[in-house]
C-alpha cells in the first residue's frame, strides 16, 4: 500500500491518540477528545487539521521553519570522545555504505535507481523511508548477502517490501513484528504499519507466492525482550523501529541484544531517528525518542568494548537543496529532514559487525 493510500484510511481511535501524542506532545485529555478527532474523514484530513491549530504551532515553534534554510550544527564536526570510534565526514554514498545519514545525493546513486526499479518505487521521490529500505539493501549488497544460503531476521517489519525483496535474491527470511499489546495506542494498526501474519508481506510483483512461502516465515517478536530462540542469522535489520521502544536506553539495548541473534561476523543493520538540532537536549517519550550524536557514540563505545565492529560513523548531513529543507505535518516532499517535537531530525543507518 502506498503512502497516499494510507492517508486515505479512516481515523481509528489508535490513530487519533497517536496523532495527539505526535503533533501536540501530550496525552489525550479524555475520551471525548479522541472521539472528536475520529470524526475526521481520513488520516490525511486529521494531519491537516492538527497542522492548523494554535497548539500545534506553539508546540512545533511555528510553521516558518518549513520555509527556512537549515545549517549543519557544529557538533556534527566534533570528533568522538572515544578515540576507538572510526569516523568519516564526507558525502555518504551507497556503493561504499557505512553508518550514515539520509542525504539528497544518495537518491542520484545508480544503485538507488537499480533497487527502486526492482521494488517498483519512484527514485525521484525524495522520501527518507524509501532511502532506509535502499540503504539497508545497499549494505547487504556490499557484504554479498543478497544470495542463496543467507538467513536474515527482520524486526518490526510492518508491511515493508524488504522480506519479499530479500527472498527474491534467495535469502531465507524470518520477518517479525510486535505483539498487538505492544503497539496499542500508536496508531500503527490503522495505518497498516504493523503485520500480524505473512499475508501483508506478500509482493507478487517481486516474488511468486510459491517461492515466497518457501523462503519467508513470520512470528511475533518483542524488540524489548528478544527470544533466545532467535539465533543463527547472517544479518538482522529494522527500519525506524527502535526509537519507539520507550526510551533512549531501551533503543540502545535493543541494538546490542539484536547482535545475539547473529552468527559470528554477522551484521546488525538498523535505521532510526537522529537529532540534528542538539547533542544535549532531545525528545524522549514512550512512543518516540530522538537519538543524539552522544547516544550513538555511547552505543559505539559499548559495542567496541564488547568486541564488536561498528562500521565507520559518517554524520555528513548533505549539501543539496533538499538537505536544507525542513518538512512539517501534513508531510509533503522533499521529506528527508523534518521537525518532530521541536527538533530537526532525519533518518540514520547503523551497521554493526558481530565479533567473530
Amino acid at each position: 500500500m502506498s503512502d497516499t493510500q494510507r492517508l486515505d484510511l479512516p481515523v481509528s481511535r489508535e490513530a487519533a491518540a497517536w496523532a495527539i501524542r505526535l503533533f501536540l506532545g501530550r496525552e489525550p485529555v479524555n475520551e471525548e477528545e479522541i472521539e472528536f478527532h475520529c470524526a475526521h474523514q481520513s488520516v490525511h484530513s486529521l494531519r491537516v487539521a492538527f497542522s492548523q491549530t494554535g497548539e500545534f504551532k506553539k508546540f512545533y515553534g511555528g510553521l516558518h521553519l518549513a520555509q527556512t534554510s537549515w545549517a549543519a550544527p557544529l557538533f556534527l564536526l566534533e570528533p568522538p570522545h572515544d578515540k576507538r570510534i572510526t569516523t568519516r565526514f564526507q558525502p555518504p554514498n551507497l556503493a561504499d555504505p557505512c553508518s550514515q545519514l539520509c542525504t539528497e545525493s544518495q537518491f542520484s546513486d545508480p544503485l538507488y535507481s537499480e533497487f527502486c526499479t526492482v521494488l517498483g518505487i519512484d527514485p525521484a521521490v525524495l522520501h527518507r523511508k524509501q532511502w532506509e529500505w535502499i540503504w539497508i539493501a545497499a549494505v547487504l549488497k556490499r557484504r554479498s548477502y543478497l544470495r542463496k544460503g543467507i538467513k536474515g531476521l527482520g524486526f518490526g517489519v510492518g508491511q515493508e517490501p524488504l522480506p519479499a525483496f530479500f527472498a527474491r535474491s534467495g535469502v531465507e527470511v524470518l520477518a517479525t513484528d510486535a505483539p498487538p499489546a505492544a503497539i496499542e495506542g500508536h496508531g500503527w494498526e490503522s495505518t497498516r504499519q504493523h503485520a500480524a501474519s505473512l499475508e501483508p508481506l506478500r509482493r507478487p510483483d517481486l516474488l511468486c507466492d510459491e517461492d515466497f512461502d518457501k523462503l519467508v516465515g513470520f512470528q511475533v517478536a518483542d524488540m524489548n525482550h528478544i527470544s533466545p530462540e532467535l539465533r543463527g542469522f547472517d544479518f538482522c535489520w529494522s527500519s525506524c523501529c527502535f526509537e519507539h521502544l520507550a526510551s533512549i536506553e531501551h533503543g540502545l539495548t535493543f541494538v546490542e541484544e539484536s547482535l545475539k541473534t547473529l552468527k559470528p561476523g554477522g551484521l546488525a543493520i538498523h535505521t532510526t531517528e537522529f537529532n540534528l538540532s542538539s547533542n544535549q537536549d532531545t525528545f524522549i517519550h514512550p512512543a518516540l525518542s530522538l537519538f543524539r550524536k552522544q547516544d550513538i557514540e555511547a552505543l559505539y563505545s559499548r559495542l567496541i568494548s564488547a568486541g564488536h565492529k561498528p562500521w565507520p560513523l559518517n554524520l555528513h548531513p548533505g549539501t543539496g537543496p533538499a538537505d536544507a529543507y525542513i518538512d512539517l505535518p501534513p508531510w509533503g516532499l522533499p521529506h528527508l529532514k523534518l521537525e518532530l517535537a521541536a527538533y530537526i531530525t532525519t533518518s540514520m543507518g547503523l551497521v554493526i559487525e558481530k565479533k567473530s
